[in-house]
């Protein structure tokens, strides 16, 4: 049995500049997606309460149920259903729908496993990319790129998309520069609340991709003006002033909701978490629910503020593994 796995994460600062060019600090989370793949008579897709036995292609058409990111991954790699023989199980720990990118961890966890049954024995990047090809050209999910990149590496990362805003990934495209910090900053004071909203990632970052594209000055100049707050974030994180980089995140917050990327349940939260003295607040993903981060050395006092205004879960983002792929 091949079992792989990969973490969630959040974003810390630059957020979500990824789409357009731009620069993140990214921290995974301690909650993983994991995939088991193992040899049977037939192919067997399963997730969770639902499985699915495919015989023909036809059968790996999308549906919007959990084995969709299984049929889309297979259909990538143009995988026939009537030759394959091997069982994919699917399970997550990460909240799904929370901004957390845990259907990217699902599918970079796939990718993994299919990565190693195969013997493609494609490098870290590849797979990142891949797994952004597989949401983007075949899920029609509007992502960034830092998601793929953290579930595949893990950890603390600046990571720097320069070239990359038109998310084509042609083959004559620079690949990420993905730039390990936990090393230098293993304990940043981070505490995460989800709002117990779903959202999806694709309509939340729509409207805000059609501006850019129409070259709307306002939005352009926020996502360049993002990218920097990442850059000078770096500093203010391996400095760990956390006052500064507080700063900075609570800036990041004021530009994407500006351009309307935020939503009532993550104001609150992030309102709730600012007066009760934290560094910084933000959101940790895209907007329109999902879960805010917070950067405070007062995680118990906050997160019980937090629960009281209505989050549904905390949680507390650390550097871990990336993706792992182990043969039992």
């Amino acid at each position: 049995m091949i079992v792989a796995s990969a973490p969630g994460r959040c974003g810390i600062i630059g957020n979500p500049s990824d789409m357009y060019g731009g620069s993140v600090i990214s921290i995974s989370t301690c909650e993983r997606a994991t995939c088991r793949l193992e040899l049977s008579d037939r192919l067997i897709l399963s997730a969770e309460d639902e499985s699915q036995a495919p015989r023909t292609q036809e059968d790996l058409a999308l549906r919007g149920d959990k084995l969709d990111i299984a049929r889309a991954t297979l259909t990538y790699f143009q995988i026939d259903p009537a030759t394959a023989r091997f069982t994919v199980s699917q399970s997550t720990e990460i909240a799904m729908q929370s901004g957390m990118a845990g259907s990217t961890a699902l599918i970079v966890s796939l990718v993994g496993a299919l990565d190693r049954f195969f013997g493609w024995k494609m490098h870290p990047w590849a797979i990142a990319e891949t797994a952004r090809k597989i949401e983007y050209r075949v899920m029609k999910v509007l992502c960034g790129l830092q998601d793929q990149h953290m579930a595949v590496f893990g950890g603390l990362n600046f990571m720097d998309f320069a070239r990359k805003e038109r998310l084509e990934q042609r083959d004559d495209e620079p690949l990420a520069t993905v730039e390990p910090l936990h090393r230098y900053c293993p304990d940043v004071p981070l505490l995460a609340a989800h709002t117990g909203i779903k959202h999806h990632s694709g309509t939340v970052h729509k409207s805000p991709r059609e501006r850019w594209l129409a070259g709307e000055k306002l939005v352009v100049e926020t996502f360049e003006t993002l990218g920097a707050l990442a850059r000078l974030g770096k500093r203010a994180l391996l400095d760990r002033d956390w006052a500064k980089l507080g700063a900075l995140m609570n800036e990041n917050h004021r530009l994407v909701a500006n351009l309307g990327g935020s939503g009532p349940a993550n104001d609150h939260l992030i309102e709730t978490a600012r007066k009760a003295g934290a560094w910084g607040a933000k959101l940790a993903g895209a907007g329109g629910g999902g879960t805010i981060l917070v950067l405070t050395d007062k995680p118990d006092d906050i997160g019980r503020r937090l629960l009281d205004a209505g989050a549904d879960r905390l949680f507390f983002p650390q550097p871990r593994a990336g993706l792992t792929v182990l043969e039992e």
